[in-house]
């Protein structure tokens, strides 16, 4: 959902449509069940002449547990009798076109994204809601889901921002005052189970840590907007159940780096052309303690980054090159969601063109092009080619880009401060001067 989320609001950002936001009041209540629900009489409304019978529901409740899917039928049976058309790759975005004019609506629970370039489709959707549903109109979006947006319809800029979210974390872990970072995680620095509490004194210190609580509150702001924390925080989630001095130290200082970067936006704008770019890098071997791999990718559109990822490959990889393969498989995947999810919102011509994959490893990209049978590489997962027939099929096209230009570098390992700051800002982060 984040990732569609950010999908439009880079389009809207290069079309300069309109984004309105309204709200569901008891959203929940709106559910028709389908289901036989019984409760007993709510309390103070107890009816004296039947007070040994029980309710039978109609609609749903807060509570139970079919009320988010009832209410999501209800809506999804509302939109489309206003000719709205559900995205099949996200099956809470809609589509409706009248004319030239286009709209899309975006649900997350009660929250309602209304994106077009037609005020008046726009305002006819508005009042088709309204009498659905007991609304709140919202306005302009400011907010959704926490995140800060920011607008420059002058130069056609969206950036989003999560300062608010960030200052709140850093006073819950009390890091509202620390030392300011400059990476998210330090140059050279290796993590290992080695680093685990030896003694049963050192256990029960860092169990008073709120280790898996800090980790979890930085992964909304990694999964929302921060991109550049993605390998810091998949490095230190691997310790929650058992974290050390050290791996405690690698956590404060990602929150004293999103100190010091937290009104930093993810900003979409200054593109000359709709088109997405994908970038893909792996570091080899990098776990000490089982020897995996970390693989990274990072979509961009319109100028920022639209989907990424960093994470710890399942298998051992025994060369750079298989590591390079296994990183650029996973983003192809990523390619094929992201073209379909595009190609029916319709409004982003150059989507019926093969995304561009680009890596900095020759036989990485050799093996993805055509199957080869080769020594070093005949014993690679078959789940792993599925890129070949991506690339056949047309989905895909994978490049060659020299290193010190791969943005996805930073998503595999930690970077020197002015490389890091150099591949961040390519993907989008970067201040905003109102």
């Amino acid at each position: 959902m984040l990732k569609s989320i950010r999908i439009l609001l880079a389009t809207a950002a290069y079309y300069d449509y309109e984004i309105w936001q309204m709200d569901v009041k008891t959203a929940f209540l709106n559910g028709i069940l389908e289901e036989d629900v019984y409760m007993t009489q709510p309390e103070g409304f107890t009816d004296p002449k039947n007070a040994g019978k029980v309710c039978k529901l109609h609609r749903s409740i807060y509570g139970l547990k079919q009320a988010s899917r009832s209410w999501n039928l209800r809506f999804d049976e509302a939109v489309k009798k206003f000719d709205f058309i559900k995205n099949e790759e996200e099956p809470c975005v809609y589509k409706k076109t009248c004319g030239s004019g286009v709209a899309f609506l975006v649900l997350y629970v009660d929250d309602i994204l209304i994106l077009g370039n037609d005020v008046p489709l726009l305002q006819s959707v508005k009042t088709w809601l309204g009498s659905c549903f007991s609304m709140k109109d919202m306005g302009e979006t400011a907010y959704i889901l926490g995140i800060r947006i920011y607008r420059d319809r002058l130069n056609r800029l969206i950036g989003l921002c999560q300062d608010t979210y960030i200052d709140k974390i850093l006073h819950r872990f009390i890091m509202h005052d620390s030392k300011k970072g400059f990476t998210p995680m330090l140059h050279g620095i290796t993590l290992s189970k080695k680093q685990c509490p030896s003694t049963q004194a050192e256990r029960e210190w860092m169990n008073r840590i709120p280790y898996a609580s800090a980790v979890g509150s930085i992964m909304y702001a990694m999964l929302c907007t921060r991109p550049d924390v993605a390998c810091a925080l998949s490095t230190t989630s691997r310790y929650q159940s058992d974290p050390g001095e050290c791996h405690w130290t690698a956590v404060k200082n990602i929150l004293k780096y999103l100190r010091n970067t937290k009104d930093k936006f993810l900003v979409y704008g200054g593109s000359a052309e709709l088109v997405v770019s994908g970038f893909t890098d792996a570091s080899f071997q990098t776990d000490k303690d089982d020897f995996r791999s970390q693989s990274g990718y990072v979509f961009c559109l319109n100028g920022g980054a639209i989907s990424w990822k960093s994470s710890k490959q399942s298998t051992v990889a025994d060369s750079t090159t298989e590591a390079e393969y296994i990183a650029a498989s996973e983003a192809a995947k990523e390619a094929v969601w992201i073209k379909k999810f595009m190609s029916e919102l319709g409004v982003i011509p150059s989507i019926s063109e093969p995304v561009a994959l680009y890596c900095d490893n020759n036989g990485a990209i050799a093996h993805a092009k055509e199957p080869r049978s080769h020594q070093k590489s005949k014993h690679i997962e078959r789940r792993y080619h599925l890129i070949r027939d991506i690339i056949d099929r047309g989905d895909l096209k994978i490049s060659k880009v020299p290193t010190d230009e791969n943005v996805a570098d930073p998503l595999t390992k930690p970077l020197p401060r002015p490389k890091h700051e150099s591949h961040a800002a390519a993907i989008g982060i970067r201040e905003i001067k109102m």
